[in-house]
């Protein structure tokens, strides 16, 4: 038996499928394919924010240069906000691999629920609902392969 996929909720052989203790032998699974709900306004913020907070020490930055620039106080007046505008530019440096970071995985995991559905015993049958883009890859690109690998005259196929 070749095992596909395997995690602790789902897992594809060779065999069958066996999503959170259900089993579904790929004998009987004669088309798989997919589907996406909408899009998630909770990740969508989450992105803006972190775009905010990426932004955010650099506009004030720029916004004190011009108001030192502006102002034509003494070079020492002038130079001391300039200076204060910088630190405050460079203070997006250390919490910027962090942010970006955050920004890389939200887009890992995507902004959509997303389904794999398989016609089963003549039936439609979800098999797994995630929002999770990388998983759900993963998964249903072994299950293509499982199902492929099963009967190679009956490609998986796709609505």
């Amino acid at each position: 038996m070749v095992t596909y996929y395997d995690d602790k909720s789902v897992q594809v052989t060779s065999a069958a499928i066996w999503v959170d203790g259900r089993s579904f032998a790929l004998a009987e699974i004669t088309m798989v394919w997919h589907r996406q709900g909408s899009r998630s306004w909770r990740v969508l913020v989450g992105r803006g924010a972190i775009g905010a907070a990426l932004a955010g020490p650099l506009v004030a930055a720029v916004l004190g240069i011009a108001l030192a620039v502006w102002l034509h106080r003494s070079p020492t007046v002038t130079i001391a906000i300039v200076g204060a505008s910088v630190l405050v530019g460079l203070a997006v440096g250390p919490v910027a691999d962090f942010l970006f970071e955050h920004l890389d995985r939200s887009y890992a995991k995507g902004s959509r629920q997303l389904e794999i559905w398989a016609r089963w015993r003549g039936q439609p049958v979800r098999l797994l609902c995630t929002g999770d883009a990388l998983r759900f890859g993963q998964i249903y690109r072994a299950v293509q392969r499982a199902v492929e690998h099963s009967n190679p005259a009956r490609p998986a196929g796709r609505r």
